[in-house]
């Protein structure tokens, strides 16, 4: 009796992610413009675990965080889309775009979720769609809506500390995790889930490279704005900095610059603990009297186990004055 059930529910929870399905709620491509961030914890204990056994997530997270690699592309504007047509049940705007910080707790108390949006579909179905961008909010309370509809503009708000939208799930009250919406998980890639497209897990992955000639400031960094496009020949220092997520410990970032005299430098920064966002710089100070005019390339390599899971290139021209 206990297997019949048990089969009979698996095949209820079969049939019914697959007559809902998403759409991606960001118009971004995920894995090159913008990239999951957070899944689904699947774990009861106060540790972490997602849908693939790995460490993207936190304890408690009941959804899915597509992020944005820094707040730059959030000011550009990147839209919150509806992902299944539906009735809107309810909006919030008008809180602002600001990272969450013991100062601010009180204020966004109740209303960690930010600005944001809740839709209602068929068969119990219910989706959510938080930390949307002040005043961006386009739809309101009773509107039906199509997939893919804009609500509104990827943001800051609420209990959130990097830009993204944080995506709900929920069937009959009962949070679910699309990627694996008809039960326990086995680590392996799932082949019920609930998205209409492909959407391929990224264990980690380098979100910004750039050059500079000083190391940046960490918010300058996840700003948007540290990197510079050229330099003088006379820069104190040639810098190579790579702003990743989802590193682990053990991992190994390595910074190589080359330029018109050859190569210059190559560095292996060994991460010393898991983080769900890492930086890392290196460089070399003027030492003669000038850098040679010309080209100037530098690769940036997240390493696990040995093998880059992630690789990112970028060229600088350094002139004559």
């Amino acid at each position: 009796m206990r297997l019949s059930l048990a089969l009979a529910m698996s095949l209820v929870a079969s049939s019914a992610a697959s007559d809902f399905l998403l759409q991606v709620p960001v118009a971004c491509s995920v894995g090159a413009d913008c990239h999951i961030q957070n899944y689904f914890d699947h774990l009861p204990s106060e540790a972490a675990q997602d849908y693939r056994c790995g460490a993207l997530s936190y304890d408690g997270h009941k959804g899915t965080d597509f992020a944005l690699p820094t707040l730059a592309e959030m000011r550009a504007g990147v839209d919150v889309l509806a992902a299944a047509p539906g009735v809107v049940r309810g909006v919030r705007d008008g809180m602002a775009d600001v990272r969450h910080a013991p100062e601010n707790a009180a204020a966004i108390a109740k209303r960690e979720c930010g600005n944001g949006v809740v839709i209602a579909h068929e068969d119990g179905w219910e989706t959510q769609y938080c930390h949307m961008r002040q005043g961006t909010v386009r739809v309101s309370s009773g509107e039906r809506v199509p997939a893919g509809a804009v609500l509104g503009k990827v943001g800051l708000s609420g209990k959130t500390q990097f830009p993204h939208l944080h995506l709900s799930v929920r069937k009959d009250g009962r949070p679910v995790d699309p990627f694996v919406p008809g039960g326990p998980m086995d680590c392996t890639a799932p082949t019920d889930d609930l998205w209409a497209g492909t959407l391929d897990y990224q264990a980690g992955g380098l979100l910004s490279v750039g050059f500079s000639d000083e190391i940046p400031d960490y918010a300058v960094v996840l700003d948007g704005t540290a990197a510079r496009t050229d330099l003088s020949t006379r820069a104190p220092a040639l810098v190579l900095f790579g702003l990743a997520f989802g590193g682990r410990a053990g991992d190994v970032m390595r910074l190589e610059v080359s330029g018109p005299q050859g190569m210059i430098f190559v560095q292996d920064v060994i991460l010393e603990k898991t983080q769900a966002q890492v930086y890392r710089a290196s460089g070399r100070r003027l030492t003669e009297s000038q850098w040679q005019s010309g080209t100037y390339t530098g690769t940036v390599d997240l390493l696990r186990h040995g093998m880059s899971i992630s690789r990112k290139t970028i060229s600088i021209r350094i002139g004559t004055e």
